[in-house]
């Protein structure tokens, strides 16, 4: 199973264990963009999921088929993206005091940058070969 979402022009997919997948951050929140977005969570994975979850953005439906297939059972269910929305919080909650941003370039900068935080704290990042061999993670 997949989760997909998008915050204006963010996609986020994480797998079913909550591992996140993938990341795009789009300039357009259109169907060109849901696919390319599809097609890079696809090639992310070592398969092709058999059940996509996702909000309920019309691009979605067209994006999926074309990207994953016709036997990929798509399920648009606000409710079932719950763990997905939660992950959402952390950027949510710094965009919103910025009050956005001006320049998209400044937009893919801080979320790659919030995003990298995220899976460090869900150790989904290996950060060993960061760190000499005396120090400690936090």
């Amino acid at each position: 199973m997949l989760l997909l979402t998008s915050i204006r022009n963010r996609y986020r997919a994480i797998n079913r264990d909550g591992n996140l997948v993938d990341v795009l951050l789009s300039e357009k929140r259109n169907r060109a963009a849901a696919e390319a977005f599809s097609q890079s969570a696809r090639t992310v994975t070592d398969r092709v999921p058999e059940r996509v979850t996702s909000d309920g953005h019309d691009a979605y439906p067209g994006a999926i088929k074309a990207a994953l297939g016709e036997e990929v059972r798509h399920r648009s269910n606000r409710y079932l993206n719950t763990q997905l929305e939660q992950d959402h919080h952390r950027v949510k909650q710094r965009v919103r005091s910025m009050l956005g941003f001006k320049h998209f370039a400044n937009a893919a900068v801080t979320i790659s940058g919030i995003e990298l935080v995220h899976q460090i704290k869900k150790n989904q990042f290996d950060i060993s070969a960061f760190c000499v061999p005396p120090a400690r993670t936090p």
